[in-house]
């Protein structure tokens, strides 16, 4: 086992992390292997950092100690020490690698339990990651093209060299792209991708990558801006598939997949107020776009379409708003986006032709 400093082979091993900072620092970034078990919980470590800035660092490890004590030290001991017995080969991480992790090292000790740290903590793996992605965002790379609902995604996850960066993001991109999971913070999207690239890297004989031709933000998440300045440079391959396709695409991915999913994650009713609320959110996002007299008649097919669903299950009524839709703004505005790069396109064709030349 590592001494806690060799970064990349612990990122890449998929190593179970016991991250003992406060909930509130977890959530603004941390590593995908990584659980949550707090030393101290937000005020708590709120405290104790107001009297650190007043006292000094005794008075605050003192507070810290009377804060965290008793039975509610037994319980937070006890979640510990579980969770080292699943995850026997993992590491205990804080902020820097500091005071908290060796005070939690030093509790499991006393209960007879001896488990590692991450030297320099959240920090130091924080750095690690995005020195990975600067680095192997140096390789070639071929970014596949095309307009809504060309399958783009589905061929990313085909190639042993792809990585899907909406995927990684919880979001697919567009107006109506997000997800039941909600989205990562920046810097959590970030570690994730590190990690993927770094794991896709090892396996991959190519030493290229495939990624989908993506804007700056994919929903709430933005590119680093070293991969977007690669990308910018990138060979594109486009797929260029028969319009009625890319219908049937979208129509399993936004009407029957995000109802079912709804469904399952919310119950009957519930769920299919959330979806509803999903296909009229994506279109009031781009109603500036659409005009406000396009925007209200695309709205009364959507809840006709929405009627029929519900009455029957079917989702036919939903291509006469889909199709205009892709019809006036997507198709328009990525054609226009790809004329802008018009030099960069190597290949098109339709789906399988692109899939025949990535293998080649």
């Amino acid at each position: 086992m590592n001494d806690g400093t060799d970064y990349r082979a612990i990122l890449a091993a998929d190593t179970p992390l016991i991250d003992v900072r406060a909930p509130i620092e977890f959530t603004q970034g941390a590593m995908p292997t990584a659980i949550n078990l707090p030393l101290m919980n937000d005020e708590e470590r709120a405290a104790v950092g107001t009297c650190y800035k007043r006292q000094g660092p005794e008075a605050a490890l003192a507070l810290g100690h009377k804060l965290v004590a008793g039975d509610e030290r037994q319980r937070r001991l006890e979640a510990w020490r579980k969770a080292c017995i699943q995850h026997p080969r993992g590491y205990l991480c804080c902020a820097r690698g500091g005071q908290r992790s060796h005070i939690v090292q030093q509790w499991l000790h006393e209960s007879g339990v001896d488990y590692p740290l991450i030297q320099g903590g959240y920090k130091a793996l924080r750095q690690a990651a995005m020195h990975i992605t600067d680095t192997l965002v140096q390789k070639p790379m071929i970014l596949i093209g095309g307009c809504t609902g060309s399958g783009k995604t589905q061929l990313v996850r085909q190639q042993p060299n792809g990585v899907d960066l909406e995927g990684l993001a919880h979001h697919r991109g567009s107006s109506f792209g997000r997800t039941l999971k909600p989205q990562l913070s920046q810097a959590s999207f970030e570690n994730h991708l590190a990690v993927e690239m770094l794991k896709t890297d090892a396996r991959q004989e190519l030493q290229m990558w495939v990624l989908e031709d993506e804007g700056r933000m994919i929903g709430a998440n933005h590119l680093p801006e070293c991969l977007r300045e690669r990308m910018a440079q990138a060979s594109i391959a486009v797929v260029d598939d028969p319009f009625e396709l890319r219908l049937e695409r979208l129509r399993d991915e936004y009407f029957i997949r995000m109802h079912r999913d709804f469904t399952h994650a919310c119950g009957e009713e519930d769920g299919w107020q959330a979806y509803s609320d999903y296909l009229h959110h994506g279109l009031s996002a781009i109603q500036r776009r659409l005009g406000l007299q396009r925007f209200k008649e695309l709205t009364v097919k959507l809840d006709a379409a929405l009627a029929m669903q519900q009455a029957s299950g079917s989702t036919d009524g939903h291509l006469a708003w889909l199709a205009p839709l892709l019809n006036e703004y997507y198709d328009p505005m990525y054609r226009y986006q790809l004329e802008k790069k018009a030099a960069k396109i190597v290949f098109r064709g339709i789906w399988q032709d692109v899939a025949q030349w990535l293998q080649s």
